[in-house]
């Protein structure tokens, strides 16, 4: 089960390829924070989002985890405009916001 709601079709390749890396990560916590996150947002994004995107898939999951939790604090290589949409998306993590 990889708990994908939305179809790819429509997408072009690189949306479908970073929406597969969203729900196929390491562990299955993050398949659930970054899966539903990129079926709602990459068909909208614009490039220079899908780029700020790729940087985060990129991360070690045990890190990226860490971040999203607010359990240590993002690097500023990794902080941009799309981790905040998710963490936006996701309000609620445990980050007493």
């Amino acid at each position: 089960m990889t708990g994908l709601e939305r179809s790819s079709a429509g997408l072009d390749d690189r949306r479908k390829r970073n929406l597969y890396r969203a729900w196929h990560r390491g562990t299955k916590e993050m398949d659930l924070l970054l899966g539903p996150f990129a079926e709602a947002e990459l068909a909208a994004m614009s490039e220079d989002e899908l780029d700020q995107f790729e940087v985060l898939l990129e991360l070690p999951d045990q890190d990226f985890y860490t971040y999203l939790t607010g359990a240590k604090p993002v690097p500023e290589a990794a902080h941009n405009a799309v981790y905040d949409k998710l963490l936006a998306f996701h309000a609620g993590l445990g980050r007493g916001e």
